[in-house]
């Protein structure tokens, strides 16, 4: 017989839920109205109700609240937890796979130099810091290696495109270009995180390097002949009009694809990241559709998930100055001399080039579930992910004030003029 939540269970597990979710809002409320993303307010959250700051000068209520009903705790923990796979399935919307071939071949020098140079400087520093920083005992050089390049290449795409729409570039040519870039080191990064997840298996039961063949052919399954099917039962779906049925449809689907890649030994938000890349483009998902699923999933699940993350670390005790300053220098040198050097090798000029950088510089959601996933499976330890959620951040802050610094000294050089004619974009707000 299953257990069930007691009556007091179900009321420290809403209290708990309850406390989260209004204070993670407030925060990231306040971040939006100076301009920057949600998250850091979400993530400052958690670091507040967490060991960082409750539990270190307020241990019985810390412990009241967290820590007196364990199951309770855990429930929250599995609920925040659905918000991974709901974000990253909402992430997949953002890849256009339309878009990707019909400016991928101009995007190709920006996209690739912007993943090969941050995963080859990645894996370098990672081999070479190794057992001073990155070293836990429970993975090999290699896997670490693999991963922090990984982690480097990855661009936050939903951070760049709020970027160009503040701008007011997102439809131009450079800003399909800085998009459709951005789109491909997503759906790359995380196809190399599946392979590396396959290598941590590899001569274990649960993983081969059959499996990673596996996990590849799902993607290029689910990106082909899964994309036509899964647009043929929304076609189905939306017969009867009934808004709430294509929503379930796809709700289910996601769940589906991430039980999938989960059995074949890769993390649930890779198929849910395939699946909405999937039905990303399709008719009969409308804007509608995705927009309340992105609302409730970016209102509601994602700042629970993200306040969790403060609630999991003390960012105090486990806080490494090195660390940090050695991810953030690498994960920025990396990042800019890539997407600089592929800038300038698509055609643009200088100007470009370097708002260009920082913009695929930007990380964002993608980057800290990444490093999460890391260190639940012990490639990482607290220290180097802490430095992570830092760098990423950081990028963040410093991303769209430079980019629009640049693009704006190039409308100026362009039009040869004083500004008038380029106010809207200074006073565009980041």
């Amino acid at each position: 017989m299953v257990a069930k939540l007691s009556s007091a269970e179900v009321l420290h597990f809403l209290i708990i839920v309850t406390i989260v979710l209004v204070l993670a809002r407030i925060l990231g409320e306040l971040c939006r109205k100076y301009k920057q993303p949600a998250i850091i307010g979400e993530i400052l959250a958690g670091v507040i109700l967490g060991p960082t700051i409750l539990q270190h000068y307020w241990p019985k209520l810390f412990s009241d609240i967290f820590l007196s009903v364990p199951r309770a705790y855990g429930a929250f923990d599995g609920f925040a937890n659905i918000g991974i796979i709901l974000l990253m399935f909402v992430a997949g919307f953002e890849v256009d796979l339309t878009q990707i071939r019909r400016d991928g071949k101009h995007a190709l020098s920006i996209s690739l130099t912007g993943i090969i140079f941050p995963f080859i400087v990645g894996f370098i520093a990672a081999w070479f810091f190794y057992q001073r920083i990155f070293s836990t005992g429970a993975t090999n050089q290699l896997i670490t290696a693999m991963f922090f390049g990984t982690a480097l290449s990855i661009t936050a795409l939903s951070v760049i495109t709020k970027i160009l729409m503040d701008l007011d570039i997102l439809k131009t040519k450079i800003g399909n270009l800085v998009l459709t870039s951005a789109m491909i080191d997503d759906f790359l990064g995380w196809i190399l995180f599946s392979v590396i997840m396959q290598m941590m298996h590899a001569g274990k039961d649960q993983g081969s390097a059959l499996s990673v063949i596996m996990v590849l052919a799902f993607a290029v399954f689910m990106v082909t002949i899964g994309r036509w099917g899964a647009n043929k039962l929304f076609f189905v779906a939306q017969k009867n009009l009934k808004i709430g049925r294509v929503i379930t449809l796809a709700i289910c689907l996601c769940f589906t694809c991430a039980i999938i890649t989960e059995y074949l030994g890769v993390r649930a938000v890779f198929g849910a990241f395939l699946m909405g890349v999937a039905i990303g483009d399709s008719k009969y998902f409308t804007d509608r559709h995705k927009l309340i699923l992105h609302q409730f999933t970016v209102n509601i699940i994602a700042p629970l998930f993200f306040a969790s993350i403060g609630l999991r670390l003390n960012f105090v005790s486990n806080f490494n100055l090195e660390v940090v300053v050695v991810i953030l220098a690498i994960a920025c040198i990396a990042k800019l001399i890539g997407a600089g050097i592929g800038s300038r090798l698509s055609g643009l000029n200088r100007n470009e080039s370097i708002a260009v950088a920082f913009g695929m510089n930007a990380r964002g959601s993608q980057e800290i579930v990444l490093g999460l996933l890391a260190l639940q499976a012990k490639i990482i330890d607290e220290k180097v992910f802490e430095g992570l959620v830092v760098m990423t951040i950081a990028t963040v802050l410093m991303s769209g004030p430079i980019m629009k610094r640049y693009f704006l000294k190039d409308m100026k050089a362009s039009a040869g003029i004083g500004g008038t004619e380029v106010l809207s974009v200074e006073d565009a707000p980041i």
